[in-house]
């Protein structure tokens, strides 16, 4: 079952007074480009936890590390280009497990029916002088394990 709780907003002076910082801080902040809160029917600036993260990161980098806004901007871009990157590889690397998983599989299964295969032809060679047990030639070729040494 969904939650329908509904998201917490908070005023540009709720966010400015957690901060420590001016009201025209976040202002220019989001003149330039780094933060986009919503708006209400009458134009009020509505910050949802998102936008307060973003601010504290924001908020960190130029009044902690002194990195001016232009920097900022480049941070979090790159920022956002490595998160999809790593998304991207991730989504690459499930994609080449699953395919070495269905070729090992396979594999396995060509060589349980190449041994079934081998087995008989060698049952059909035997020569009546040789004697032959049946327990000679049984196995349980579904039931093997096969274990693969991982090379590095």
């Amino acid at each position: 079952m969904k939650s329908t709780r509904k998201k917490a907003y908070y005023s540009i002076s709720a966010v400015a007074e957690m901060f420590s910082v001016h009201q025209q801080t976040i202002r220019l902040y989001e003149k330039q480009g780094l933060i986009s809160p919503k708006r209400s029917e009458g134009n009020t600036r509505l910050f949802s936890q998102e936008d307060v993260d973003r601010l504290d990161e924001i908020i960190y980098l130029t009044h902690k590390l002194g990195i001016n806004l232009a920097g900022v901007e480049m941070i979090l871009k790159l920022k956002k280009q490595m998160k999809k990157m790593q998304k991207d590889m991730n989504k690459l690397f499930e994609n080449t497990q699953d395919q070495l998983q269905q070729e090992a599989e396979k594999s396995i299964q060509t060589v349980k029916s190449s041994v079934k295969e081998l087995v008989q032809l060698q049952q059909e060679n035997e020569t009546p002088a040789t004697p032959t047990t049946s327990e000679q030639y049984t196995f349980d070729v579904d039931n093997w394990d096969i274990e693969y040494d991982d090379q590095d």
